[in-house]
Order: C-alpha cells, then sequence, then structure tokens
C-alpha cells in the first residue's frame, strides 16, 4: 500500500516522455484556442468572418501540429484544437464565408 509520502502528487503536463518540446507545445495550445474560438462564434451568424478563418487558421496549425508532435497530450489537445476548428469553419463559410457582407 502505498503511503502519503510516498505517491507522486498529480501533475499536468504535456512533455509526458521527461523531455522539452516547447515549440510543440505551443502549437498543440495555439491549435486548441483557435478551435476554441472558432467553434465558439459559430453561435453568432454575423461573426461568420471570425469563424471562418480562425477555423481555416486552427486547421491548418492543427494538421501541421499534429505532424510533429511528440507526446500523446499534445496529440489530444490537437485533436480537440482540430475537430473544432474543422466544425468553425465549415459553419463559418456556410453562414457566409470569409468575407462580410
Amino acid at each position: 500500500m502505498l503511503h502519503p509520502s510516498e505517491r507522486e502528487r498529480f501533475k499536468l503536463t504535456l512533455n509526458t516522455d521527461g523531455r522539452s518540446h516547447p515549440v510543440e507545445n505551443v502549437l498543440a495550445l495555439v491549435t486548441l484556442a483557435c478551435g476554441v474560438v472558432a467553434f465558439a462564434f459559430t453561435f453568432w451568424t454575423a461573426a461568420h468572418v471570425v469563424s471562418a478563418w480562425i477555423g481555416t487558421l486552427g486547421f491548418g496549425v492543427g494538421l501541421y501540429s499534429q505532424y510533429v508532435s511528440a507526446t500523446t497530450p499534445q496529440r489530444s489537445l490537437n485533436i480537440v484544437g482540430l475537430v473544432g476548428s474543422f466544425v468553425g469553419a465549415a459553419l463559418g463559410i456556410a453562414h457566409g464565408g470569409f468575407l462580410p457582407h
């Protein structure tokens, strides 16, 4: 049985392999942020320009980030960001596209 002093504290990190991956971490976080913003802006049809552009940017960054990712947590953030970016871009295009009316 593990005693409280022997348990390792939970640590939230993207570097589960013990090495530092600053570029990959930033790319994964940017992908996630773009996905969240693009998806959130789909709830306002008048914000279709923001949703379409940010979603497209997030999707492109996310594909590259997935390609160069080094750890599973980075890949997990990439997938969530890619899905949000795709949905945001698709609905932004459906609501009016890349240019304002």
